[in-house]
């Protein structure tokens, strides 16, 4: 029977911490497949992930859980409880507009931390803080690495790590020692996943929509006029649902240029096949990865250039923004360097980098005042009033979290 992943669930944290080694040790997939990945040892793109948990009916927790179709322990069938999808985010400092657009699709986050480096690293607090600034709550986390530390440096970690997330979103999160080279203690993750990170309720009856974070071009080079596909965008539902055969609409969609001023047109299509899982579907709806192959060019959808995008039925779709007034809520410290510098207020006239759902842009302040600023954005976005965005700022080289701002 083929299903769809009810939820996605982040894997953050700082740069080389094993998140993609426990991905694999979950799912046994490994999510670094582009060339430069697997050449520098990083994750660079959103990795994904689809996932079955299972659950033994004769054992007795954790062992019970599992994602193996027989138990390992009595050999007895096991019982399907969910299937879930993992995004894998890089935790590379240089990264973070990338970690940010796969928070907007996240449910909940699982916060990777490595028992022999002390806590936190940098990017372990700006990751937990991008969950906290784009509202993901439910988070657990992970004390990686456990096999290659000390009983006593293991429990030093811990109250480092306690210590660490006062105060966040991740006051109260269970924290599980585990190591995910060795596929130690995942049976207790699984086990405090299911316990801990519930799938949200959705509705099915709103207008579909969907955030895209990958669009890609699946032809082969050399391949014959005949043989050619249509694009095909990828990124998850937040409410409705798809059917092969529905029209769509794509906002922003492309830029056009006529008598020398350029505007921002929808592109529309029709769905022509859908993935989720690796199992093509009749029909989707929110939670999991999606792929959604079309009838455009596929030059129009190659290398990522729909991601940011946001698809839906035609003409129900949020309005397209070229500028933004946000009531501005920012951080006390700007989290991710060494030395945390007070958030000065935003100023008039500064860029700004801006998340809105998968879309990554920069704006630039054209009105700052006491709590509320007005943004022009280099590029538009498709977004709909109280919408949470997350603000960056340029700290040397580096684009830094400073806070979030909610669309008037």
């Amino acid at each position: 029977m083929k299903k769809q992943s009810e939820i996605n669930i982040g894997l953050v944290g700082h740069v080389d911490h094993g998140k993609t080694t426990l991905t694999k040790a979950l799912s046994g997939v490994w999510t670094d497949t582009h060339s430069e990945e697997t050449k520098r040892g990083i994750s660079i793109r959103l990795g994904y992930a689809d996932i079955t948990f299972r659950k033994c009916p004769n054992c007795p927790p954790p062992q019970s859980y599992t994602t193996k179709e027989k138990c390992e322990y009595c050999g007895s069938e096991t019982e399907f409880l969910r299937k879930v999808s993992f995004v894998d985010a890089p935790g590379h400092e240089t990264l973070m507009a990338t970690m940010l657009s796969g928070a907007a699709i996240m449910d909940g986050a699982i916060l990777v931390i490595a028992a022999n480096e002390p806590c936190p690293q940098p990017q372990t607090k700006e990751h937990l803080m991008a969950l906290d600034v784009i509202g993901v709550k439910d988070v657990i986390v992970v004390q990686n690495k456990i096999d290659i530390v000390s009983k006593e440096r293991a429990i030093e970690n811990y109250k480092e790590i306690k210590e660490f997330v006062k105060g966040t979103c991740a006051a109260d999160a269970p924290i599980i020692p585990v190591s995910a080279q060795q596929g130690a203690n995942i049976d207790i993750l699984i086990q405090a996943i299911e316990e801990n990170i519930k799938t949200p309720k959705r509705d099915l009856k709103k207008p579909a929509r969907m955030y895209v974070a990958r669009s890609f071009d699946i032809n082969k080079p050399g391949a014959t006029p005949d043989q050619l596909k249509g694009g095909v965008i990828g990124g998850s539902l937040i409410q409705g649902k798809f059917r092969v055969g529905d029209e769509i609409e794509i906002k922003p969609g492309i830029q056009v240029k006529k008598d020398g001023r350029a505007s921002w047109n929808s592109l529309y299509s029709e769905i022509v096949g859908l993935v989720a899982g690796g199992e093509p579907m009749e029909e989707v709806g929110p939670g999991g990865l999606v792929g959604v192959g079309t009838k455009l060019d596929p030059s129009l959808t190659k290398a990522d250039s729909l991601s940011g995008s946001v698809v839906g039925e035609p003409d129900t779709l949020p309005p397209v923004r070229h500028n933004l007034t946000i009531e501005t809520h920012l951080l006390e410290r700007i989290v991710g360097t060494e030395e945390e510098a007070k958030v000065e207020p935003i100023r008039t006239n500064e860029p700004l980098m801006i998340n809105v759902g998968t879309t990554t842009t920069v704006g630039i302040v054209t009105s700052a005042r006491e709590n509320d600023a007005d943004i022009t954005l280099k590029l538009p976005a498709c977004a709909e009033d109280g919408q949470r965005i997350a603000l960056s700022r340029r700290v040397g080289a580096r684009w830094r979290l400073i806070g979030y701002g909610i669309i008037k």
